[in-house]
């Protein structure tokens, strides 16, 4: 059989038309004028309404906690299915993206190379990993699920209770809070670099609202970007800031404290990144931002080898195995099983769901910063898996410590509040006075950072998307992000941390509906992608030339590519 396509030389020159085929590649204007400047409505609202909530939080803590009980029941009785369910379907999303015709669709042009090299942008991803979340839950989720098991895992003190602990802790922690960022990370990633669109929440629902995603819908769209962002933030500084108040305590020994410390501790850490923002120290932050991964991952291995290094190695492989087994017990369970099972999701997983939700905006762009080049296979199988597997490290070493002790009769869970359980494990070990305070250090570098990459995401919403918001609103917000968080624990009272949860919650519930109607837009957007186009012209094209050549010619027949003499010649 002889077969072959003529040379492209030897064909004619196609007719010039104004608008670029929909199976060609080609680089794309903006649908709307790039405006640039502080958008008045989204900042002035969102401003506004924070202020608000600032001034309700301050003035009066009692009817704002009160409200938001009230609240937390109603989102939980009514939508703890929506967060469950809608988390789960990200995770399946995401993978289905990877796996299926729109694997290989590259995040910019067609022949573009990934701007970062596969080197650095896994330690990228790393670093994207690792936060405040890690240092207060590495020892106090694994050892909370192991002295009082989760819903449906056995009584306290089962055999299983370390596996169960070590499944759910993973649960919560690796592929699901994953593929929730990889959904922004790709819709913004996608529309940035192959449609060129602006660096928006909002410009991603193009596919959907069209003219209206740069109108009134579009600015609501930011202004709940900003929000679940600004409590999102707020929520890790609060966390932070229970842990430095417990590693003082145990250090410095200053005993009892109450709230007002904590509100010192979040007023000097605000202070220290304003300080920081207004001198324009951006190369000292990234500095001190890599020398916490350095400490970091110099805890991690201090506690390794000096704590119960051959248990924790084979916690590596019993844990992965019991999440694979939990699963889809874990993914299924809801507030129809009672009361008992409500509150603690509330407690948990739908918190943990809720606070990913309100990270997206932040670590979504992040990631879709750093992928520029990529493919969309490339691009969930590295924000899937390595933070995953930072994660699974992570808690392996700190929370197999802490049952390690546990077990041998060190009360690591009686040790106080859930804040206080890593120096209580720490205290177990030698140096245990410099590891506490090379803890209170990463906590402190990571509020100070963490609270200036945020901001600059929030500028950037109120600023039109632009990649380097004025100084004044970036400040702005830097300093909100630590008020909200001085009255979320305020709101708490005694149990500052049910504070955070409790707003946390509430704050992310308008952003499960935009999450979904983003991952809508974004398989619309690739449905029409030039490369999918192309595919299907090819299959059409070539399908029919074959069943005409082997009708009319057998064996003997030669694919060619010419004009159609029957269309029309503009």
């Amino acid at each position: 059989m002889a077969t072959g396509i003529e040379h492209p030389r030897d064909l004619p020159t196609p007719d010039p038309v104004d608008e670029p085929h929909p199976a060609l590649d080609s680089a794309i204007e903006p649908s709307v004028p790039r405006e640039k400047g502080l958008d008045k409505v989204v900042f002035g609202v969102t401003a506004l309404v924070s202020l608000a909530f600032l001034a309700w939080g301050f003035v009066s803590t009692g009817t704002l906690a009160d409200a938001s009980a009230t609240g937390l029941a109603w989102t939980m009785e009514q939508t703890g299915w929506l967060f469950v369910l809608t988390s789960s379907s990200f995770v399946v999303f995401v993978i289905w993206l990877a796996l299926g015709k729109f694997g290989n669709i590259p995040l910019g042009r067609d022949d573009e190379e990934p701007e970062f090299r596969t080197i650095s942008w896994v330690a990228m991803m790393f670093s994207a990993g690792m936060g405040i979340g890690l240092m207060f839950y590495g020892v106090s989720e694994p050892i909370t699920h192991f002295v009082t098991p989760p819903p449906g895992t056995g009584e306290a003190g089962n055999a299983e209770a370390a596996q169960h602990a070590m499944a759910t802790t993973m649960f919560h922690w690796t592929l699901h809070p994953w593929a929730i960022y990889a959904v922004v990370g790709l819709a913004v990633a996608y529309g940035v670099y192959r449609k060129g669109r602006l660096q928006l929440i909002s410009s991603a629902f193009e596919p959907l609202l069209g003219r209206h995603a740069h109108g009134a819908g579009g600015k609501a769209i930011d202004m709940f970007a900003i929000f679940a962002t600004l409590f999102g933030s707020a929520t890790s500084l609060g966390l932070g800031a229970l842990q430095i108040q417990s590693g003082l305590q145990i250090v410095a020994g200053l005993g009892d404290t109450g709230n007002a410390v904590l509100v010192g501790i979040i007023a000097v850490l605000t202070a220290a990144f304003v300080l920081s923002a207004v001198s324009g120290v951006a190369k000292g932050i990234q500095w001190l931002s890599n020398i916490n991964m350095v400490l970091a991952v110099v805890l991690a291995l201090f506690v390794f080898i000096v704590g119960p290094t051959v248990f924790i190695l084979n916690l590596l492989p019993t844990s992965i195995g019991s999440y694979v087994a939990d699963l889809p017990m874990m993914a299924a369970r809801t507030a129809a099983e009672g009361s008992e099972v409500s509150e603690w999701l509330s407690a948990w997983t739908v918190f943990y769901w809720a606070w990913w939700l309100s990270w997206t905006p932040f670590v979504g762009m992040f990631i879709a910063r750093i992928s520029r080049g990529r493919t969309i296979r490339q691009f969930v199988t590295g924000v899937l898996l390595v933070p995953s597997l930072v994660s699974v490290v992570w808690f392996c070493i700190f929370g197999g410590a802490a049952i390690d002790l546990q077990k041998a009769g060190t009360d690591i869970a009686g040790a106080g509040g859930l804040e206080n359980q890593l120096f209580s494990t720490l205290d177990a070990y030698p140096l245990a006075t410099v590891s506490s305070i090379v803890v209170m250090v990463l906590v402190g570098i990571f509020f100070v950072s963490g609270a200036d990459a945020a901001s600059i995401v929030m500028g950037s919403l109120s600023e039109r998307g632009t990649i380097h918001p004025s100084r004044p609103t970036v400040i702005f917000w830097g300093v909100a992000t630590g008020a909200v968080a001085a009255v979320m624990l305020l709101v708490g009272g005694a149990d500052a941390l049910s504070g955070l949860q409790t707003i946390t919650v509430i704050a992310a519930l308008p952003f499960v509906l935009i999450m979904v109607g983003l991952a809508v837009a974004l398989v619309k957007d690739l449905a029409n992608d030039p490369m999918v186009v192309r595919r299907k012209y090819a299959l059409e094209a070539v399908e029919a030339a074959v069943i005409t050549g082997v009708t009319e010619h057998g064996d003997d027949f030669v694919l060619s590519v010419e004009k159609d003499p029957g269309a029309t010649r503009n």
